[in-house]
């Protein structure tokens, strides 16, 4: 759908192609980049320029992102943005199905826990808020490692110290098993866990991407083996895969 106000889009355009780039950008390349007018190119410059969103390389004759942008980014992280936004719908999601379930990000080669709900009548996770967990060990984790890139992956894991011991059978303990896990993770397009963490308790998780498409949390469903067999985990993978496209679309400022 077009945008009803043409240059609040076209501003928005120039913003995010700034924000894209390593190096400031020409006005005539995002002109181009854009296919938009040089002279509506350059109005818009100088309008983001007056109020600080972008900042003017003179030695250059380019533009970058200015101090208002930052002040944007920095004030969006202390609202602590995707906690609130899936908070409810991680509510709805434990209300559905009734089992527990949470929402992690990743931090370093760790899971980093925001939000935590559990269901009624179910025993309490060590998936509590701001618990941290290896990434490899956990639903949430390999969901988010899946679809990141593979040298990314691997600066994560760089040697077999990387990897924490655990005595489950089935706990990852080298890049290899860990790169088949992914790649079979990545295919049926969910992360499942068999008690790595905590014994006889399985996750499934689903992973949350940015309008770059870059993994930036995941959705998870817990549960005690024994009640949920494995040709019935359709009925958690399904509302699952919908409330993070849910929280996909909050992400990108879009109503689901």
């Amino acid at each position: 759908m077009s945008s009803k106000v043409p240059a609040a889009d076209n501003t928005l355009k120039i913003l995010r192609l700034l924000a894209s780039r390593k190096t400031p950008t020409p006005a005539a390349m995002i002109a181009t980049l854009l296919d938009l007018p040089r002279s509506s190119v350059y109005q818009l410059l100088n309008v983001m320029l007056e109020h600080g969103f972008i900042a003017h390389y003179p030695e250059d004759k380019a533009y970058g992102l200015g101090v208002s942008a930052f002040e944007l980014s920095s004030a969006y992280t202390r609202q602590e943005p995707m906690a609130r936004l899936g908070a409810p719908l991680i509510a709805q999601l434990v209300d559905k199905i009734g089992e527990s379930a949470h929402l992690a990000v990743l931090h370093g080669a760790d899971v980093l826990y925001i939000v935590e709900e559990r269901a009624k009548g179910r025993p309490s996770l060590v998936t509590d808020v701001g618990v941290r967990l290896p990434s490899h060990l956990t639903a949430s984790g390999r969901a988010i490692l899946a679809s990141l890139p593979k040298s990314q992956v691997r600066a994560l894991y760089p040697s077999s110290a990387s990897f924490t011991s655990r005595d489950a059978p089935t706990a990852i303990s080298s890049y290899s098993h860990l790169r088949r896990e992914l790649d079979q993770t990545a295919q049926r397009g969910y992360a499942v866990e068999r008690g790595d963490v905590t014994t006889d308790f399985y996750s499934l998780a689903v992973d949350i991407k940015d309008a770059n498409g870059w993994p930036v949390a995941a959705v998870a469903v817990t549960f005690l083996s024994d009640r949920i067999p494995e040709e019935k985990w359709d009925q958690l993978i399904a509302p699952i895969r919908a409330t993070a496209a849910q929280l996909t679309a909050r992400v990108h400022g879009r109503r689901a």
